[in-house]
């Protein structure tokens, strides 16, 4: 009985792993079937397709053209703005360019007109008068100093701080410049690049007496001098001659003939001596 019972178990096993394999097969047989089906389909779409196209050429170029057109209506608004805003940048530019060009030919012509009834040499000399009278930019450099406006002795030194003795005067007092001796008719020299801006003939201390502004606050100042070489508004050079040396006034009698010497910074007298080469 055991054996009979054991036989009939062992054989509904086989029966439902045989069953279990029927079901197995038919499934992966349906998953086969269904993918080579759609296999297949897909290929004869893509066969139909292939003939419709060799067939209908049009259709692929229409569908292309459709495609683009969208594109360039999506695109179209940016361009056309684009477009629009360079117009709009372009017209502005020439606008500019043609202020511009009135402007200049406004200017010409009416320098063309003041000049017109002049002879060519006239025109000349008005072109010249214009550019002399521009002016040059003055620049006095400390740390460069400046030249020595005569050879000479100095008499009197420059002080402000305490009185020094004056000869002539007999007292004490105080010194803005320095006091160059030097014989009659000698030459004085520019000490640096510089404008003529004041030319006092009859000074009572000091005589024909020359202010030369030389830039950035600074002023030179010559006196007892005669048979100027300059005028004011002139410019003068380092080096140039600025005049000679006159008969002294009455209040350097004693000391002789000389050169008074002042170098102002802003309108104060500072010691020209520091700056000397």
């Amino acid at each position: 009985m055991r054996k009979r019972g054991f036989f009939e178990q062992i054989r509904r096993r086989q029966y439902l792993i045989a069953g279990a394999l029927v079901v197995i097969a038919a499934v992966g047989t349906t998953v086969l079937y269904s993918s080579g089906r759609e296999e297949e389909r897909q290929q004869m779409e893509a066969e139909l397709a292939e003939e419709m196209n060799e067939n209908n050429p049009d259709v692929a170029a229409v569908e292309e053209t459709e495609n683009a057109a969208q594109a360039s209506a999506v695109i179209q608004p940016k361009k056309k703005r684009d477009t629009e805003e360079a117009e709009k940048t372009t017209d502005m530019l020439e606008m500019t360019e043609k202020m511009e060009e009135t402007e200049t030919d406004s200017a010409e012509g009416t320098e063309a007109s003041e000049t017109a009834g002049l002879p060519e040499e006239s025109r000349e000399d008005v072109a010249a008068e214009e550019t002399a009278a521009q002016p040059e930019a003055l620049h006095f450099s400390p740390e460069e100093g400046m030249l020595w406006p005569m050879e000479g002795d100095i008499i009197l030194n420059f002080s402000m701080d305490s009185s020094i003795y004056f000869p002539t005067l007999d007292h004490y007092t105080t010194n803005p410049a320095v006091i160059i001796a030097g014989e009659v008719n000698s030459k004085v020299y520019s000490v640096a690049k510089g404008q003529v801006t004041k030319i006092e003939e009859q000074n009572a201390e000091t005589g024909c007496t020359v202010t030369v502004d030389l830039g950035d606050g600074y002023q030179a100042v010559y006196g007892q001098l005669k048979e100027l070489t300059f005028n004011e508004g002139d410019y003068v050079e380092a080096g140039h001659i600025i005049g000679y040396i006159s008969e002294p006034t009455k209040y350097y009698d004693v000391e002789g003939s000389n050169l008074y010497f002042e170098l102002l910074k802003d309108g104060v007298p500072i010691d020209p001596v520091d700056f000397f080469e």
